[in-house]
């Protein structure tokens, strides 16, 4: 963190910091020797249009050079920090502004250290720049916090460090001027000691003190109360009286606080995560670096093996082999060691500033901290984005992909050489079994590769099996690692393995997940196939017509193996119409009323009896009929291929349809003078079982 705390032109602690308008600080003593003239020649060129020429002047110099991010004026030396600083220029002859670091003046600027954007001074000079307190107090806590507490009774030079404090005396002791100077007995025996603390300030006395409220530096008798949202500043109330933020957007200042330190905290939390990732990546790189060194010394023993059992005429070139095999471990350890440098980098840089943003937040000064809570939260954030995708990941292998071919004959010795290996398959893939899931008849499975994997991968192969235990197809092939899966049988369990393949071959198949489909189906009126007189709601469950002829609709869900049951509500019922109720084919024609084509199979019913229809032929009529507050159940049971349907709990004629096989839809058709609502998810009720003979 100490790299945070130091000012970028002196390269000590900040000393009184202030905040310049593009959010960095500089030391108050720093800004004074920075802090440059204007050449007379531009000074002069603004202020022709009088004596309102000077504010004129300061707002075009300061809108003209900070949009540009360089002042026009820049001469530039080396701060200890490495980072260009401008010192003052000499005041032209007989110019007023000969005190410019603490006065005003329309032609005095400042430009910072470290973004090189210029700002004007205006009539107040540098005190019209915020005080970073919050900065100023954290240096002042890590001074203390390095400073140990010394003796304040030792000859010696340096002093010794205290052991003990006297809560009476008020005096720091070490061990030896403790025993000599305070005895615990006399006088001194209901003395208390104490640890000593962290300052040589004495035991009575805080470390810190209470803080003095800051007050607005318009009105100094006054303490900040509201934050201006326009501005991004603290104000009083007498800021606001005056009518210089009456227009703006204001709000309480601890409420603005509390915001900006939340947002502060959820930008340090991906931060943190990088931190963490970035510890565990060194360790890797790490014990990359010992596995390179391990597997170049076996490649080097082998190679050695190799060369010895040849002919004399090896001898040569088994030396530039082994420089070979030197060259690519050092090319290895090289690449790994500027990998590891520069995280390391990166990650001081993201803990040094982590920790000071976690200091700040500790502060409980709110006007301090949201001077300077945003341009923090834009550097966290910018310090995220820099942990960019693959940075943490190692850009070369442990493993050394060479092999020696020791077999030919004695002539093609001066041409042997290494031969690069083929690339190998891809190694087993692992399914995430935490992303794996189903929902109602799909399935959602995910599934990545081990980590440190260097074969290639071009794609994968997801197979799943019938359902039934039989045979696995194949159901997706592509780069995905994330794959759901619609349309499978409801109530039913499923295997599924992957596989990943390059150009090598395809590899071994992963561990078999066991998934198991949803036991009742759930599912809602479809909009997307529906007729475009068809009026749904209540989240596609109810449905009604806006047209007098029959339209049809149809359900979300796709039956072909099992038992299924459902059942609609009939909620308005007006002028004896004649809704049908059955299953479809998707392609159904949706213009009239369902069975009518050879795609559905339906039972429309009136008040007082019901038929069954297919291809328009109506068979089956059966007294009793439905009204307002009706239920029908329609069970379709693809087991033995049949469909039956019950009118409020009873069976409604004989089973209507058998030999049904396919894949069939739910069905409904209906005009405006009927309403029903979907109701899914349903065991088949035990009250349905009893038929209901015909009437005739």
């Amino acid at each position: 963190m100490e790299e945070e705390l130091k000012c970028p032109v002196c390269g000590s602690l900040f000393r009184e910091p202030i905040i310049l308008p593009c959010s960095h600080n500089v030391c108050l003593p720093c800004a004074r020797t920075i802090a440059v003239q204007t050449p007379e020649r531009e000074q002069h060129l603004p202020c022709a249009a009088g004596g309102g020429g000077g504010e004129h002047a300061d707002k075009l110099s300061l809108h003209s050079e900070s949009d540009s991010g360089y002042g026009s004026y820049t001469p530039s030396l080396k701060s200890p920090n490495g980072v260009r600083v401008l010192p003052l220029g000499p005041a032209p002859a007989g110019s007023s502004s000969a005190a410019l670091p603490r006065g005003a003046g329309p032609s005095s600027s400042l430009t910072c250290p470290q973004c090189h954007r210029s700002a004007s001074l205006d009539p107040r000079g540098l005190r019209g720049f915020p005080r970073n307190r919050l900065l100023e107090a954290i240096v002042q806590r890590y001074q203390q916090g390095r400073a140990a507490a010394k003796c304040q009774l030792c000859d010696r030079s340096p002093p010794e460090a205290a052991t003990v404090a006297c809560e009476q005396c008020e005096v720091l002791y070490c061990a030896a001027c403790q025993l000599k100077c305070h005895p615990t007995r006399g006088p001194f025996a209901k003395h208390r000691l104490l640890p000593p603390p962290s300052l040589p300030g004495g035991p009575g006395k805080a470390a810190g003190g209470a803080r003095k409220l800051p007050t607005c530096a318009d009105h100094e008798l006054e303490n900040y109360s509201m934050y201006c949202v326009s501005c991004g500043t603290p104000v009083c109330y007498q800021c606001l009286e005056e009518g210089k933020h009456g227009q703006h957007e204001v709000k309480a200042l601890g409420a603005m606080w509390k915001q900006h330190k939340t947002q502060l905290s959820q930008a340090l939390n991906g931060v943190s995560d990088k931190a963490k990732e970035a510890k565990e990546f060194l360790v890797q790189l790490k014990n990359i670096l010992q596995q390179i060194q391990e597997n170049g010394l076996d490649y080097e023993a082998c190679l050695v093996a190799q060369c010895d059992a040849l002919v004399d005429a090896l001898t040569r070139q088994k030396a530039k082999l082994l420089t070979k095999v030197t060259k690519e471990r050092e090319h290895k350890l090289k690449v790994v060691w500027d990998q590891i440098n520069h995280c390391t980098l990166k990650l001081r840089q993201s803990t040094g500033l982590m920790e000071y943003c976690l200091e700040v937040i500790k502060e409980n000064d709110p006007s301090g901290f949201l001077q300077i809570s945003d341009a923090l939260i834009k550097r966290v954030q910018v310090s995220q984005e820099q942990w960019v995708k693959g940075a943490l990941e190692p850009k070369v292998s442990a493993e050394f992909d060479l092999t020696l071919d020791s077999e030919p004959l004695l002539q093609s010795i001066h041409q042997l050489d290494f031969i690069q290996m083929k690339c190998r398959v891809p190694p087993v893939p692992l399914l995430q079994l935490e992303k794996c899931c189903t929902r109602n008849n799909s399935v959602t499975l995910a599934w990545r590769m081990p980590p440190f994997t260097h074969n290639p991968v071009e794609g994968y192969i997801l197979e799943l099996d019938d359902g039934d235990g039989g045979q696995f197809r194949e159901v997706y092939v592509g780069k995905e690692t994330l794959c759901t899966i619609d349309g499978l049988h409801f109530n039913s369990t499923y295997n599924a393995r992957v596989k990943a393949f390059n150009s090598s071959g395809v590899g071994p198949y992963s561990k078999t997940v066991v998934l198991q489909t949803s036991d009742v189906a759930w599912f809602t009126f479809d909009p997307s196939s529906a007729h475009r007189d068809i009026v749904l709601s209540n989240d596609n469950q109810t449905a009604t017509c806006s047209s007098y002829d029959d339209r049809v609709v149809l359900g979300t869900a796709a039956f072909s193996k099992g038992v299924h049951y459902w059942e609609l509500h009939v909620d308005r019922y007006d002028n004896h119409p004649d809704p049908a109720f059955g299953i479809a084919r998707i392609n159904v024609v949706k213009d009239m009323m369902l069975g009518k084509d050879d795609k559905a199979w339906a039972m429309y019913v009136d008040n007082n009896r019901s038929w069954f229809m297919h291809c328009n032929s109506h068979t089956s009529r059966t007294e009793g009929g439905v009204s307002k507050g009706a239920t029908v159940g329609v069970l379709l049971d693809l087991n033995k291929h049949s469909l039956t349907f019950y009118i409020n709990g009873q069976q409604q004629g004989p089973p209507a349809f058998e030999n049904v096989e396919g894949v069939f839809m739910p069905a409904l058709s209906l005009n405006r003078n009927v309403q029903v609502t979907l109701h899914t998810g349903l065991e088949v009720p035990q009250s349905v079982r009893q038929p209901k003979l015909p009437s005739n």
